[in-house]
């Protein structure tokens, strides 16, 4: 007798776990996935860590150079308009080489983003989808720019995706130095205050004749900040690291001379990332107390190399991880756990999201996660076996819930914590949303049935009950998505 009862409650540990594997590691249950992780918990989230990184959205397969060339073209296209055009002509019509190229990149960005919302909704590998949205929001490009609007998308597909299971130093090179966030944090135009370029314009130059970007009539060149400050506060050591200002100024003149190919350079590189030696700040720098040798290029890679690998890195990033996957205050035992993998794998991120796995501590029953507006939908569509058509289903939806897509309020990314999404409001938009979706998604599916394929051992009586006693099926399915267990993951 004791024997069968440790069988069953073996058994529906097992059937929990599953239930948690593709609800809180993944990005919610499709029909048949938490039945096929029951065998292996474990095995099935640590079958979706590949060398190769995440999977890609099927999306326009323009490259982020390929974007931001068309994009100068649309500069010159109005540059050209506005010089023709005199006091007296009339106001450009639906021609408008302005609002058709805004029209055509809004509609660029939109499809990179409803292929990156179908592939949530459709992946069978949501694990990894999860841990690639993560470094997507860590490394935040927002499309607050027209001209980040345009390659927020690619920049996602080549400087995140690839990397998201390889080293840490490998994720940060490329996020850092990708087109997308050196126009984001205004890199491109950091200029060093001594460099020949900022020597020649304070003679009376006005063209460098190799791209460095020149000032404006009345202005000057000069150094820029943000992208060192970001990468010590928000992506490497954190606001605790042990950095100071002069840390963060010394880091930005080794940063000088990073910027992207413009019009007075060969075709090829318009829009690639370049190295401009006339605009770097020449010297040896001290970053953190370590000193780096005068150089080039080399320079700012060095530092970036020992930002990755540094104690306060490991400890922040785990942390986010930890937040992000178990709890708003994860525990501390777990921190730890993937602090300790990081340091003894050289910030392999793929042995970190194996250490988290195997972590007791993410595996605890309670669901203390709030799902975001972008969490909830994409499982929404998993549950009734569907998928977001185009960014106009998404978009509105996306807009009134807080969460506009690929425009994070700041660097610092999407907040992830209850309090951020869980206002009364917002809950209200969260239901009439639910309404009409399952008004539309329920014709043909029994929501009883929906609710064991969504939440499996999850489930709770009731919730359970209360949607077997709904009067329609819409209802029904309309109850689970706002259920406290669909809610939370």
């Amino acid at each position: 007798m004791d024997e069968i009862c440790a069988r069953r409650l073996a058994l529906a540990d097992r059937d929990l776990d599953a239930a948690i594997a593709v609800t809180r590691f993944g990005l919610g249950a499709r029909t048949g996935e938490i039945s096929q992780a029951r065998g292996d918990p474990r095995g099935f989230l640590k079958a979706q860590i590949h060398a190769q990184g995440a999977e890609q959205p099927q999306a326009n397969p323009e490259t982020a150079q390929q974007r931001l060339a068309e994009f100068r073209d649309y500069q010159q296209d109005r540059k050209a308009m506005k010089a023709a055009q005199g006091p007296d002509d009339p106001k450009p019509g639906p021609r408008d080489p302005v609002k058709m190229a805004q029209r055509v990149l809004r509609e660029e960005t939109g499809a990179d983003f409803a292929a990156r919302a179908r592939l949530g909704a459709q992946t069978p590998e949501g694990f990894r989808e999860r841990w690639a949205l993560f470094w997507a929001n860590h490394f935040t490009v927002s499309a607050s720019k027209l001209i980040t609007a345009t390659v927020v998308g690619p920049y996602e597909q080549e400087a995140i995706r690839p990397h998201v299971f390889a080293t840490f130093t490998e994720l940060l090179g490329a996020a850092e130095t990708h087109p997308a966030m050196l126009l984001y944090l205004d890199q491109a135009q950091s200029v060093g205050p001594n460099s020949m370029a900022a020597q020649y314009v304070k003679r009376g130059g006005r063209g460098v004749g190799n791209g460095v970007p020149l000032p404006a009539a009345g202005r000057t060149l000069g150094l820029n900040e943000n992208l060192a400050r970001e990468i010590l506060e928000l992506h490497t050591v954190g606001v605790g690291g042990g950095y100071s200002q002069a840390d963060v100024t010394e880091f930005a003149r080794a940063l000088t001379g990073l910027s992207i190919g413009g019009l007075r350079e060969n075709p090829s590189q318009a829009g690639a990332p370049v190295f401009r030696a006339m605009a770097h700040e020449p010297g040896a720098r001290t970053v953190m107390g370590v000193r780096y040798a005068a150089g080039g290029k080399e320079q700012a890679g060095a530092i970036l190399a020992d930002l990755a690998a540094k104690p306060a890195t490991a400890r922040f990033i785990c942390g986010k991880i930890a937040r992000h996957f178990v709890a708003d205050d994860p525990p501390p035992a777990l921190v730890d756990r993937l602090e300790r993998r990081w340091r003894d794998t050289g910030g392999q991120l793929g042995e970190v999201a194996k250490a988290l796995v195997d972590a007791p501590e993410a595996w605890a029953p309670t669901q203390a996660k709030f799902k975001t507006p972008y969490e909830f939908l994409i499982s929404s569509w998993r549950a009734a076996g569907g998928a977001p058509r185009d960014i106009t289903v998404l978009a509105p939806t996306l807009n009134a819930m807080g969460q506009r897509a690929f425009s994070a309020p700041s660097p610092k990314g999407w907040p992830e914590d209850t309090a951020s999404w869980a206002a009364p409001d917002a809950i209200v938009k969260r239901m009439a949303w639910a309404q009409a979706f399952a008004a539309a998604a329920s014709a043909d599916r029994d929501p009883r049935g929906l609710a064991t394929e969504a939440l499996g051992a999850r489930l709770s009586a009731p919730t359970a009950t209360a949607i077997a006693r709904s009067e329609t099926r819409a209802e029904g399915l309309a109850l689970l998505l706002m259920s406290p267990e669909f809610q939370r993951r």
